[in-house]
């Protein structure tokens, strides 16, 4: 009788092992769960520690804020002119005063934002999509793939990023889409080569290993197990660029190539406050604060991210 209790006892403690530490005690498996509440605990203590990044998060908070609530926060129609107005210092009605067609330039920057947001986010979002699946074939496939798109990387490497730009958009003309487009394809070959060597590493990991033994299809073994253990340095390079993206955008409409002139945006309201530099200053200062702290605000973030997201740097 003693062994039998001994026998079933031993049965159970094996039917129903200890319940493990964050698991769910309803029956439910809640640890995986926690476990991802924690680490994203553990990512936003390590990028709150970078003040510089909590500065840059504001910033950006405030241009995408802005982006979103222009028509609220504008005083005045960006596209109104009114010839009686030209060229008006800073006063009450016009607080950054007025351009050479009597447009309110605080409007205009207001306004501008969105230019900035749709064209630095949906550019680099591009660009990331483009190099990451691109990157990931060359590094896990290796030998022909890897050569081909390496090479192929190296054609977009031997163009300066605006130049190329510039050549795109004098074939398919001026606008948003456009700029969106040229960014995304000069910019594709540094986001391939950064995953690409990401990916040469992680597909030699055990873990990698042991999911092609048990079955796991290529597709599969890059989606659930490399891409997340190479993705990182990615991230990190797509939130730095996100400011430079807006700077090129500008850059590209202050020589005349960009998004068209009556377009409420930084680039064209730099294009046409060059020629009063020191006479009617307030009309490219502004302008210029605006791209400069766009920029300093994604530069920031990214560091912030780099800090939370490095493993060399915990």
């Amino acid at each position: 009788m003693t062994d039998d209790k001994t026998t079933a006892t031993a049965a159970a403690g094996q039917a129903v092992p200890r319940q493990r530490e964050g698991a769910d005690p309803a029956g439910g498996s809640g640890e995986p769960a926690v476990r991802v509440v924690k680490e994203w605990q553990e990512i936003w203590h390590r990028f709150a520690a970078n003040r510089l990044a909590l500065v840059g998060l504001v910033l950006v908070v405030g241009l995408l804020l802005t982006a979103a609530f222009a028509p609220l926060i504008a005083p005045h129609d960006p596209l109104r002119q009114d010839l009686v107005k030209t060229l008006q210092p800073p006063s009450a009605d016009h607080l950054f005063g007025t351009d050479i067609l009597g447009r309110d330039q605080l409007s205009r920057v207001i306004y501008g934002s969105r230019i900035a947001v749709v064209v630095g986010v949906v550019s680099i979002v591009l660009t990331l999509f483009i190099g990451i699946v691109l990157g990931a074939v060359a590094g896990y496939f290796g030998r022909f793939y890897d050569t081909l798109t390496m090479r192929f990387a190296d054609v977009f490497f031997a163009f300066p990023l605006l130049i190329g730009a510039i050549i795109i958009i004098t074939v398919t003309g001026r606008g948003v889409w456009p700029v969106v487009l040229s960014l995304a394809i000069f910019g594709w070959a540094t986001v391939a080569r950064l995953l690409r060597s990401s990916v040469l590493s992680a597909r030699e990991m055990d873990y990698v290993h042991a999911a092609r033994a048990l079955g796991a299809g290529h597709l599969r073994v890059i989606l659930r197990h490399i891409l997340p253990n190479s993705i990182a340095p990615v991230i990190i390079y797509g939130t730095f660029n996100v400011g430079t993206a807006v700077v090129a955008e500008a850059s590209l409409s202050y020589l005349g190539v960009g998004v068209s002139p009556e377009i409420p945006e930084w680039g064209n309201m730099l294009a046409s406050g060059r020629g009063f530099i020191g006479v009617y200053d307030y009309m490219w200062t502004l302008p210029s604060l605006a791209v400069v702290l766009t920029s300093l605000g994604f530069i920031f973030v990214g560091d912030g991210v780099r800090d939370a997201l490095d493993p060399k740097l915990r």
